[in-house]
């Protein structure tokens, strides 16, 4: 659950292994859950983050994720010193614990359906969804055509059109509606 899972800390965090991971490359989102995560945001809410990765001896984190997320571990990062120095303070956890999990090592990777990210191709999620939004047309396309039907087909992309202006070339679409050119 993202950050959440960090704050929460129990069966939130578990170590994957073949078994874990086996057969879900094929499905579209986060199998491992996704959740805004208010705490976070908050020095005591990455306090408990912190005290739930030294646990479980964590000390590389790889965040997917849009703005929030980004920067979120950048601030993370930031403050890692700190926050142990402050579990050290409060006997959360010995000053050799410390030593041990001294660095934080984060990885950070776009994850965005919009495709918004300047720099990339194609960032994590805009391939899935686009497969997504096909599979629709292609299955809302006869019945648009044996009822004699205009269908109208929303998809995401709060600010940025890219997954309507691809679907709609895609899908041969009458009218396409993008933020970009109210």
């Amino acid at each position: 659950q993202g950050y959440e899972g960090l704050v929460e800390g129990g069966d939130n965090i578990k170590q994957a292994n073949w078994l874990s991971v086996s057969n879900i490359i094929q499905l579209g989102g986060t199998v491992i859950g996704s959740a805004r995560c208010k705490a976070f945001t908050t020095r005591a809410g990455r306090l408990r983050a912190a005290r739930n990765l030294v646990e479980h001896g964590i000390t590389n984190l790889c965040v997917i994720g849009g703005d929030g997320s980004l920067t979120g571990a950048d601030i993370f990062r930031s403050e890692w010193a700190g926050l142990l120095e402050e579990l050290v303070r409060e006997g959360q956890i010995s000053e050799e614990v410390a030593r041990k999990n001294c660095r934080l090592n984060i990885v950070g990777l776009v994850g965005s359906i919009d495709n918004d990210f300047c720099g990339t191709d194609m960032t994590i999620g805009t391939d899935s969804a686009l497969h997504r939004i096909m599979e629709v047309v292609d299955a809302i396309t006869t019945t648009a055509q044996s009822h004699q039907r205009t269908f109208v087909l929303e998809v995401m992309g709060r600010h940025c059109g890219y997954l309507a202006l691809v679907s709609g070339l895609a899908s041969g679409a009458d009218w396409l509606f993008i933020p970009e050119s109210p």
